[in-house]
């Protein structure tokens, strides 16, 4: 109950909505109910009066007021279902974008706890089944059990004595349903996570099309999908199979209960203690009884079917992020000075090894950094933990002489700007992709940017040059001139610090040594970090770290690790064909 209440507080502004529709479909409930009184007073009045007694005004009376409670159910229970609507969209409004919002502010460390397949889901999915398990609560929850409550109290007020079926019957069904949750609810939980399952492989073919496609694997990927498939089809439709059970339960325990009505009135209406008016009354309440714990039944169905979406978006939106502000950050990063103090770090804290082991290392303002190493051997790590992506398990990162953790993270990573592995680029403009470096630069400044990281060239040969359009993850240019592209883009930062990820591995060496010239010239105070496999991307560094495993094994420039470095020698001559 506590995570239900702990969502239903995202009806937000809307709740009055919320409130509003319960009452308008509690006062349908009453409304409705007030009908088969009126209609059992104009049985008995044409059963029991003489025929030279019946009274045209009194029928249309009696005809009146049951227009008027009819009407005026039906005008409340189209109000309850407008203001249902209003409620439950602005209520899913407000969930997905505080669930955006929470995804927003996780770290990395946080991001890799869960997949992306599996944050989509939560996202769609897990949110549509919350909202319409929102949309029936506020509808039905409030509306069944009052009508059911009142025509149990109207029954027993026609026949207090025949009205004990109905209090026979109830505590038989509610154990049936009790059953059926406990049952279906396992398997619910299965085919939601399942679904993760899906929305990865779909996820991974749709990025993946083109070497899919180059190997023709095509029909292995259907294949792949279909078992996934198969797999959700079989736990939802047995999940559903229980949860159907409830509708047969009660078909059977109210019908049994009509039954008994219908028969035992009928003999007390022959022996006058029931009159044909009140018996029809009896059977209409019993009627509504059976309707109304129908209704009650699929909103407890629905809340079995939503209970575990509900449990996945509760789990991220109260999901800490391991990386937050201090209270009282440092707003300004006055230099682009990092110094490793003893650094450790692992991803998981119950992983024995190390992924950075022991760094110690200091690099000036201004100065350019190589680093060096094979696939594998913590380069990206390094660099991660200089913009806070994630935090050290031990030791200390400092930028400008503070310790990151002192420093507001926008704050700092502004001044850190990263060209990761991964270029990601987003569908709009080549104006658009540049400005997330900077929203105010300039169309001169995008284009100095994109000169220094030799994207102009390639931008100006499209017809509509800079306003050239791209497409999803940037799928309409090369893997080149997408790192370009995201160079230009982390320039125009101005950061203090310009990390480039071993993010010219697809641009050809000519290129890769014009970008790097440029950058010398371009602001000689800002930090650069350049990770790389190649020697020829960091020969020229002020300082080039080799580092393996974790470990640095290697730190100077190209001709004094040329003769005190031998892992630095092998790359070298190896890239080089040279022979020592």
């Amino acid at each position: 109950m506590k995570k239900i209440f702990s969502l239903y507080k995202y009806a937000g502004k809307y709740w009055i909505y919320a409130v509003l529709c319960p009452i308008f479909m509690v006062g349908e409930a009453v409304l409705e109910l007030q009908i088969p009184d009126q209609i059992g007073n104009l049985i008995n009045y044409l059963r029991y009066t003489s025929a030279e007694a019946l009274e045209l005004m009194e029928i249309l009376k009696y005809g009146l007021i049951l227009l008027g409670f009819s009407f005026a159910s039906l005008l409340s229970g189209m109000i309850g279902g407008i203001t249902a609507a209003i409620a439950s969209s602005g209520f899913a409004k407000n969930l997905k974008t505080d669930l955006f919002r929470k995804i927003e502010s996780f770290s990395f460390a946080n991001i890799d706890k869960y997949s992306t397949s599996s944050l989509i889901t939560r996202m769609t999915t897990d949110s549509n089944w919350i909202q319409l398990s929102f949309a029936m609560s506020i509808r039905m929850l409030f509306r069944s059990p009052a009508l059911f409550i009142y025509a149990i109290i109207k029954a027993s007020r026609v026949s207090g004595d025949l009205s004990m079926i109905f209090f026979i019957a109830v505590p038989f069904i509610l154990l049936g349903l009790i059953i059926i949750f406990l049952t279906a609810h396992p398997h619910f939980s299965k085919g939601i996570k399942k679904i993760d399952k899906l929305n990865e492989v779909v996820e991974e073919n749709v990025r993946g099309i083109r070497v899919v496609k180059s190997f023709t694997k095509e029909k292995a990927e259907i294949n792949k999908f279909e078992a996934v498939s198969k797999d959700i089809y079989k736990e939802f439709t047995f999940a559903q199979k229980i949860v159907n059970l409830n509708e047969p339960v009660m078909m059977i325990s109210m019908y049994t209960v009509l039954i008994f009505i219908a028969v035992i009135g009928s003999q007390m209406t022959g022996t006058g203690d029931l009159t044909s008016g009140e018996l029809y009354e009896l059977i209409t309440y019993s009627f509504q009884i059976l309707i109304n714990l129908m209704m009650m039944s699929m909103v407890f169905s629905l809340f079995i079917i939503s209970k575990p979406s509900r449990d996945r978006v509760y789990e991220v939106l109260h999901e800490k992020p391991t990386i937050t502000n201090p209270n009282d950050p440092i707003m300004e990063v006055k230099d682009g000075s990092i110094e490793f103090h003893n650094a450790y770090f692992k991803y998981n804290e119950s992983s024995e090894k190390y992924v950075l082991n022991n760094i110690n290392l200091k690099i000036n303002s201004g100065e350019t950094i190589g680093i060096l190493g094979t696939t594998g051997s913590s380069k990206t790590t390094l660099i991660s933990v200089i913009a806070r992506l994630y935090d050290l398990s031990s030791g200390t990162v400092k930028v400008g002489g503070y310790d990151v953790k002192e420093y507001d993270l926008k704050v700092l990573r502004d001044a850190v700007s990263v060209v990761l592995q991964k270029n990601v680029l987003f569908s709009g403009t080549i104006l658009d992709n540049l400005r997330w470096g900077n929203k105010d630069a300039t169309d001169t400044e995008c284009i100095e940017a994109s000169k220094i990281a030799q994207a102009d060239s390639f931008i100006e040969q499209f017809p509509d040059k800079y306003n050239t359009y791209i497409e999803q993850g940037g799928s309409n240019v090369s893997g080149g001139q997408k790192q370009r592209l995201c160079i230009a883009r982390a320039i125009l930062k101005n950061p203090k610090i310009l990390i480039l990820d071993d993010s010219m591995s697809a641009v050809d060496t000519k290129t890769d040594k014009l970008i790097r010239d440029g950058l010398k010239e371009y602001r000689k105070d800002i930090t650069k970090i350049i990770v790389a496999q190649r020697c020829a991307s960091v020969m020229d560094a002020d300082k080039i770290v080799i580092i393996d495993n974790g470990e640095i094994i290697g730190l100077g420039n190209h001709d004094n690790l040329m003769k005190t470095s031998k892992a630095y020698q092998e790359v070298y001559y190896s890239q080089n064909k040279e022979v020592k």
